[in-house]
């Protein structure tokens, strides 16, 4: 699976973010950010990335996810 496919998976999922994917054989790294994760534990917002790519990691063709999830003033202090 090519990043440009799992960048449109995650864009369709967290629409109005930035969207950044780096890729690692199946092993990839994925940076977003964006308001949809304020209010928002560490873990509902890696829910929200693993929801996009469940079936991408069910078949294998994603086999780990490396994330940062911040919301907008969480990457500018940052």
């Amino acid at each position: 699976m090519n990043i440009e496919e799992i960048k449109r998976l995650l864009q369709a999922a967290l629409s109005d973010c930035d969207i950044s994917v780096e890729s690692e054989g199946s092993h990839l790294n994925v940076t977003v950010v964006g308001d949809v994760f304020e209010g928002k534990r560490p873990v509902q917002r890696q829910q929200l990335v693993y929801g996009a790519l469940n079936e991408q990691i069910a078949s294998g063709a994603v086999h780990a996810v490396n994330m940062k999830l911040c919301t907008p003033a969480e990457w500018q202090a940052a």
